[in-house]
């Protein structure tokens, strides 16, 4: 299930809050705060934890509006997006698929940063003619940054986070941006996209060590060019070191069992024959007889070998206890043009994109209009498992 919750959509795109996101939030106001406090000790309190809270969230446009310049290209190149999550380390873009060519990947990469360096340019620029026309250029950087008005001050914030947070995802350290444009890169020279996502990686692997040794020593005192010392802003940097070697070995071998299950169609992984429920009947019926009989979560509503909709647990749980007895099927069903299928020589690639993208655990199996099978997580991590079992576990580089 998703962690955290939507707060809307933009351009067809679901946009999601991690509930980590309050950590950082509460981490970037107190630090703007803290250093608006010691800039302007005759701005009120009051003045300057509202400037401090308004530049956090416009931190956080920004971050959209970078996931945003990455999802609007991929859905240019008919990549669908489901959703933009914000979390603990900025956002990530939800995208469906691998991008079809090497060209297509290096420009969805790289507009994120580029977003990222336009807004910090174009706002560096504004703050720097707002010092300019008050004399402020000829003002050493205190006292200049002193003559600024409010909301100048927070533009000049805004626009310097901008532009880090631009060169920092430039870093050629998979999966973040530069990552995969080094991907990108590497993909077009060797026309071998799983090849160019394992050196990727490796690259990727070997930066997320620099970072987790440079924090560690920073922790310890020593002071880094660029990054200074300390135990907090050390600690921090190896915490994301070791959030970046982790999601880089999970994007290789998310890419090798795509892989893997690119070859696989879904009828050799579904569930034929599937319990199916009758839309006449009771809520209580259903959930005695299935509910509470089945390891399962949802069941086919069939008449004859239609697919009518999908019943769920979820579904029984907007029902009334006291109004099961009188309740059919049909009336509390998800109905079968609003539920997502897949076709029976699909293959367990797209089912498992499928599943993951809408966070749904079953998936009902059309074949010729009729329901041929039902396909679940569990069916095609079962038959991954049975790969590795089976001595494939090289080919699948699962191990």
């Amino acid at each position: 299930m998703h962690s955290g919750f939507r707060i809307g959509r933009l351009f067809g795109i679901q946009i999601r809050v991690d509930w980590s996101w309050l950590v950082i939030f509460f981490l970037v106001t107190w630090n703007l705060g803290s250093a608006l406090s010691g800039l302007h000790d005759e701005w009120s309190a009051g003045l300057i934890w509202a400037l401090a809270i308004l530049g956090s969230l416009l931190f956080f446009l920004s971050v959209l509006a970078h996931e945003l310049a990455h999802s609007l290209v991929a859905k240019s190149h008919g990549v669908p997006v489901a959703s933009i999550r914000l979390h603990i380390f900025g956002g990530v873009s939800n995208i469906q698929r691998e991008p079809d060519s090497a060209g297509s990947e290096f420009v969805m990469a790289i507009l994120g940063p580029v977003t990222s360096l336009v807004i910090g340019g174009v706002l560096l620029l504004i703050t720097g003619l707002a010092s300019r026309a008050v004399g402020g250029l000829r003002l050493p950087p205190q006292q200049m940054l002193a003559q600024l008005s409010p909301t100048f001050t927070v533009l000049l914030w805004l626009g310097s986070v901008n532009v880090i947070l631009g060169v920092f995802n430039l870093i050629p350290g998979f999966p973040l941006d530069g990552g995969r444009v080094l991907r990108s890169i590497l993909w077009g020279l060797t026309n071998n996209l799983r090849l160019a996502t394992q050196w990727a990686s490796w690259v990727g692997r070997g930066i997320s060590w620099l970072m987790i040794f440079g924090g560690i020593a920073m922790a310890f005192g020593v002071r880094i060019p660029l990054l200074g010392e300390g135990l907090v802003s050390g600690l921090w940097l190896a915490f994301i070191g070791w959030f970046l070697h982790n999601a880089a070995i999970q994007s290789y071998q998310q890419m090798v069992v795509r892989d893997a299950l690119e070859e696989v169609a879904v009828a050799e992984v579904m569930r034929r024959s599937p319990p199916t429920v009758s839309p006449d009947q009771t809520v209580e019926s259903f959930v005695h007889n299935y509910i509470m009989q089945m390891d399962e979560q949802g069941f086919p509503v069939v008449e004859g070998d239609q697919l009518l909709g999908m019943a769920t647990l979820q579904d029984v749980r907007s029902v009334s206890r006291e109004a099961w007895g009188t309740t059919l099927i049909r009336d509390i069903m998800t109905p079968a043009e609003r539920l997502s299928t897949i076709g029976l020589q699909d293959t367990a690639s797209k089912a498992l994109d499928e599943l993951s993208s809408r966070d749904i655990r079953q998936l009902p199996v059309i074949s010729e209009g009729r329901l041929a099978g039902l396909v679940r997580r569990r069916d095609i991590i079962k038959w991954l498992r049975l790969q590795t079992d089976a001595g494939s576990k090289s080919r699948l580089g699962l191990g």
